[in-house]
């Protein structure tokens, strides 16, 4: 065996696992690794403000490529300002590797210079942490954890690196090495007939396709399994995309937050409901004993300790989704089609009759003409990204999603500031699609130095900024949560609060601000091609009503209605 130092070994392990692109912050403790990626050459590195925001890139990467995203960090803070990028990836399933440099082993007692016990720190955020003390272990430790991120419920990982284990030289050959392979979770035969004889005896039953159904790139296999059943699919927030929404199958979102009313509607009519790949979130289910009712559930997901978590189902099945969808299609062609009756009409008519009104031309603006319009303008092949507030409700409620993995949302953990990096992942990872961050004026400026990545490395994408100078989700709740009261949530100063087009100019960015609904479309159409012609973020900055509610309740029998309905 050839002998080579350790980090250019990782860097052929990166390669050959598939990753091209990676998102850091170079310091003294890391800097062997990146000597490592100078030298190769093949790798591309975007120096990023914060290493938050290279954990929220390397999130958006792999959502957009199924992938294992990279973030690289020095030691000490650096690691801490991952934290929040682990638990977002580990809350929505997302396979990242987060790489963090260290002090020598040997002063890791001593409180040396920016040493802190990362591992410890990560352990409750990622599928595995861990310290390499080892040079030899490295390129093996690297497989695993790229193993463990894919497998099962996929999830991110730590790797922690001192620096003196990062100097030495180990024995490896790349040219006989190869990833470590990821088994999938095949699904009890019983089970699976269990589950269609279940689905066979129900009159009004729903298949809900969860995150996993996106995870498991199992959406053709649902589609094919509800066209042939004749059973209408409902999605939750994590497996918005899954169908496409304008599929006469599909029977909308079911919530107490980021739902359609013929969601509901549908939700609380059906007897059964097979849900793939769905973790049950409290912004789903809302009032638990409404939600279960008297209807039955099967429960498959690839993680066994999720099913029971927060109901025992009916049937539980561990699988992966592709694998029992194209199980359970196997067994009911055999017994053949299913005739299409008054349930999948009812759904329909349910569609039609309840939806939610778009179509204000009141100013200021109100935020589902917004949607309205991106739902207009954008083609099925754009990506959306977009974190936490009332305007991710307003998107989840009124946002049109066609193809999977195209609709990106930090679901669980909702961290402002989420976009702008993800955005920077996902046009990284797909340079040549069209990426569109939705965001709040508040969630901003919560990572906003990450423009100046954007426009160093001539990342074109469009922010469309909902602006109602509040922390609007938190105003509501205050307001009409049983608080009574508006304390310290409003954010506006002096005309309009912070100029937002100012300061995308500050980072050699675009932007304009918009005033009248009239105005939106044309500023799309504006904004579209200045990232063209820039290469660079570019901003729509929508005013929208201050005070305006999105539809919301705890049961998803009750919810209250802020808007006029059609």
């Amino acid at each position: 065996m050839p002998k080579i130092p350790v980090m250019q070994a990782v860097v052929e392990v990166l390669k050959s696992e598939g990753i091209d692109t990676v998102f850091g912050c170079p310091g003294a403790a890391i800097l062997p690794l990146y000597k490592a990626m100078e030298q190769d050459g093949s790798i591309e590195h975007l120096i990023v403000r914060h290493e938050e925001g290279a954990t929220h890139m390397a999130d958006g990467w792999s959502r957009t490529t199924g992938n294992v995203g990279v973030a690289i960090g020095t030691s000490g803070p650096a690691g801490t300002n991952m934290i929040t990028g682990l638990y977002t990836a580990q809350a929505d399933s997302v396979p990242i590797l987060c790489i963090t440099g260290q002090a020598a082993v040997s002063k890791l007692h001593q409180e040396a210079f920016q040493a802190v016990d990362i591992v410890s720190i990560a352990a409750p955020v990622t599928k595995w942490a861990v310290q390499v003390k080892e040079a030899a272990q490295m390129p093996w430790i690297f497989r695993e954890a790229f193993r463990i991120a894919r497998s099962g419920r996929p999830g991110p990982v730590l790797i922690d690196l001192p620096i003196d284990v990062q100097k030495q030289e180990i024995e490896w050959d790349s040219s006989i090495d190869e990833p470590l392979p990821v088994p999938k979770v095949v699904p009890s035969d019983a089970r699976v007939e269990r589950a269609l004889e279940m689905l066979l005896a129900a009159e009004r039953p729903l298949l809900l396709a969860g995150g996993g159904v996106i995870l498991g790139e199992a959406s053709a296999e649902l589609l094919d399994l509800a066209e042939f059943l004749q059973i209408p699919i409902q999605a939750t927030l994590m497996g918005k995309g899954a169908i496409d929404e304008d599929h006469p199958l599909y029977a909308g979102m079911t919530g107490i937050q980021t739902s359609q009313r013929y969601g509901n509607a549908s939700f609380l009519e059906s007897d059964l409901v097979l849900a793939l790949g769905a973790r049950f979130g409290d912004r789903h289910t809302g009032d638990l004993a409404t939600y279960r009712g008297d209807r039955k559930f099967i429960h498959v997901d690839v993680e066994p300790t999720q099913i029971g978590k927060v109901f025992g189902p009916d049937l539980g099945i561990v699988a992966d989704t592709k694998l029992f969808l194209q199980a359970l299609l196997e067994k009911a062609k055999a017994r053949g089609p299913r005739v299409a009756g008054e349930w999948v009409d009812r759904c329909q008519e349910l569609k039609r009759t309840l939806p939610r009104r778009e179509d204000f031309e009141t100013v200021p603006v109100k935020a589902p003409r917004v949607f309205k319009e991106i739902n207009e303008f954008y083609g099925p092949d754009t990506y959306f990204v977009t974190a936490i507030g009332l305007y991710q409700i307003w998107s989840g409620q009124h946002q049109k999603a066609h193809k999977p993995r195209h609709y990106q949302v930090c679901g669980q953990a909702g961290p402002l500031g989420w976009e702008i990096p993800a955005a920077i992942g996902v046009k990284k990872a797909r340079p040549d699609a069209e990426v569109v961050g939705i965001v709040g004026d508040y969630s901003f400026q919560f990572l906003v130095e990450e423009l100046a990545v954007g426009a160093q490395y001539d990342v074109p994408f469009v922010l469309i900024m909902l602006n109602n100078e509040y922390l609007g989700l938190i105003r509501m709740a205050e307001d009409h949560g049983g608080y009574d009261m508006k304390y310290e949530v409003d954010i506006h100063y002096d005309t309009s609060g912070s100029d937002n087009v100012k300061i995308m100019e500050a980072y050699g960015c675009s932007g304009v601000r918009v005033a009248d609904p009239s105005e939106i479309r044309g500023s799309l159409e504006w904004a579209r091609k200045e990232a063209d012609r820039t290469s660079r973020p570019v901003l729509v900055e929508i005013m929208i009503e201050r005070e305006g509610n999105t539809a919301n309740g705890t049961s998803i029998a009750a919810m209250k209605e802020f808007e006029p309905l059609p």
